[in-house]
């Protein structure tokens, strides 16, 4: 009888030893991750950049930090439109030519219709009081987003970093550095 008491008494100790040490895995697993939105926009149609923009507004206002790296086509929607680019050769003139010039210029994903579907958006974007891009861009700034331009995308399109917009939070770096500061957040999108 006594060596049966022991032997659950060893048990109930095992149990609790592993309950504490799986209490100390979780615990250090959760202090891994930052209360931190990621978010990789590589698209360049306007309804996706306002989604991207939508929810990072949403995160930030909660105090979560929100880091943006826009790659390749969504890098339209970070063209200053009053800037020029001197000294470009041909093939980075003619993606500037091709490319829409700023958040204002970008076509839907779906349902464009020559133009006119991005209008319409923004037309009802306003009636119903929704931020417009360029004011959301604002907040955004205001609110301590970070926005970083892929470095590899840009040089690849041709663009310079005296034609993109004034932006507090702007930086210029690679996908090394998403993927870093990526592996930190709680969350992660790609857009």
């Amino acid at each position: 009888m006594l060596s049966e008491i022991n032997f659950q008494t060893n048990q109930v100790n095992h149990l609790q030893e592993q309950i504490i040490t799986l209490q100390a895995k979780i615990t250090s697993l959760e202090n891994l991750k930052k209360d931190q939105l990621s978010i990789a926009i590589v698209s360049g149609d306007m309804d996706k950049i306002l989604a991207a923009m939508v929810i990072s507004l949403g995160a930030a206002a909660l105090d979560t930090h929100v880091k943006l790296f826009f790659s390749f086509w969504s890098l339209s929607a970070l063209r200053d439109t009053k800037k020029k680019a001197v000294g470009k050769d041909f093939i980075s003139k003619m993606f500037g030519l091709m490319l829409p010039e700023g958040r204002n210029k970008l076509r839907l994903s779906n349902m464009n219709m020559a133009g006119l579907g991005p209008l319409m958006i923004r037309y009802l974007m306003k009636k119903q009081g929704v931020l417009s891009l360029d004011q959301m861009f604002k907040e955004a700034g205001d609110l301590g987003i970070e926005i970083t331009v892929c470095e590899m995308s840009m040089n690849l399109m041709g663009f310079k970093k005296e034609e993109m917009i004034d932006y507090p939070n702007l930086r210029y770096a690679g996908a090394v550095t998403f993927v870093s500061e990526a592996n930190e957040s709680s969350m992660q999108l790609f857009i």
